[in-house]
């Protein structure tokens, strides 16, 4: 750190341990370093589109690298590296912290010591132990930070498939009702893993050690028994892909769910955050978007060298289905691309109330379980009819 960026930092009320020993580089605005902002011993910060919000903490157990990434009110980092990671007021990740691009914590969603993050979207509140792998899924659920979703320690979110694709984004929870921050928590047991691409209900609870390979879509279920058991062989051929209909079901809903976190944040989350803030989150969520298009876009790819590879048997009813989304896929990439970006607005003066509403609230959390009735009538059914003008696998045959 330079002498002038430490004149200005600590003129402003950043709290600097040992300045010495930190990066800061020159393309980083100082202006996006608020007044109370705790920056610790060894860190390096990079990038234009970097904030560090107010009580923010940065490197308080091991040194932290930021690039292009944006921390909230009170967030905190205690070690790691995250580049283009957006987490939100009070959200925080302990030592060993690795966040890659789409990453998106939202108010209080906390994580344990090494966690990799990439691609992955945590609501409120929602809380994973630590020595985790939880990529390309999406998880909500809860109500508070006492009543919250849980991800077990040693869990892993199983998204690259013997075939090489990563078609695989879980819904645990979803957009469309989670935002309301009024729904039961999920809890995924510690040393387990979840197979993508799952969907997971609300209230569902899967015992320790459990390797969950199936969608759980009634609420509060039960999941428990064991993985233990003899392994058997059979011939298997990873270029033949099987029954598709699942895969794209799931792939394509978690598209419409990221489309509509897209919009929530776009009409009502812009009430509320900094502009910087609301910048970085569209932009994890438009990275998640992207994401997914390109990794269907190459199971695209993976679906013709199946063909391929069916030889006389491309004609059969698996090949076919097969065949027909590589057809279909051209067309139903633009209608997917021009979807996510279009959508009925929230009416001004339901926004304006909103707004009111809102910025009385002590924090974000709160202001949204505590809207009156009839305005959260009026905006769930503005909310389900954008939701319903989605792209589905059966509009796609």
């Amino acid at each position: 750190m330079t002498s002038e960026q430490l004149k200005i930092l600590t003129n402003k009320g950043v709290i600097i341990k040992h300045p010495e020993s930190i990066f800061i580089d020159d393309d980083v605005i100082l202006d996006n370093i608020c007044s109370g902002a705790e920056i610790y011993p060894g860190c390096r910060i990079f990038g234009s589109t970097t904030y560090i919000g107010k009580g923010a903490k940065l490197g308080n157990e091991a040194p932290v690298t930021v690039k292009n990434s944006q921390l909230g009110d009170g967030a905190t980092i205690a070690g790691g590296f995250i580049d283009n990671t957006t987490l939100l007021e009070g959200a925080n990740a302990g030592d060993g912290f690795h966040s890659r691009p789409g990453t998106l914590l939202e108010e209080y969603a906390a994580v344990g010591h090494t966690v990799g993050l990439k691609q992955t979207i945590l609501f409120p509140f929602v809380t994973t132990g630590s020595l985790i792998n939880f990529c390309d899924i999406l998880m909500s659920g809860g109500t508070s930070e006492s009543n919250h979703s849980e991800v077990g320690s040693s869990y892993i979110h199983f998204n690259f498939t013997p075939h090489q694709d990563k078609a695989t984004a879980s819904l645990v929870g979803d957009v469309i009702n989670g935002v309301w921050l009024d729904k039961d928590p999920i809890f995924l047991g510690g040393q387990g893993g979840l197979v993508g691409p799952r969907r997971i209900a609300y209230g569902t609870v899967v015992g320790a050690g459990i390797i969950l390979r199936r969608d759980v879509i009634n609420e509060g279920m039960l999941i428990s028994g064991s993985n233990v058991g003899n392994g058997r062989e059979r011939p298997y051929n990873f270029k033949l892909y099987g029954q598709i209909g699942g895969i794209i079901t799931n792939c394509l809903e978690y598209i419409a769910q990221i489309r509509m976190l897209y919009i929530w944040y776009k009409e009502v989350r812009a009430l509320y955050l900094p502009e910087q803030l609301l910048s970085g989150a569209t932009k994890r969520i438009e990275q998640v978007f992207d994401e997914r298009i390109k990794r269907l876009k190459q199971l695209v790819e993976k679906f013709k060298g199946s063909i391929e590879e069916a030889g006389a048997r491309k004609t059969s009813g698996i090949f076919a289905a097969q065949q027909s989304f590589v057809d279909a896929w051209p067309e139903l990439e633009t209608r997917l691309r021009n979807n996510f970006k279009h959508w009925e607005r929230l009416p001004d003066e339901i926004a304006s109330t909103l707004r009111d509403h809102i910025q009385e609230a002590p924090n974000y959390p709160i202001a949204i379980q505590t809207i009156p009735t009839e305005l959260k009538g009026i905006i769930s059914n503005w909310f389900n009819t954008n939701y319903n003008n989605r792209i589905t696998y059966e509009k796609t045959k």
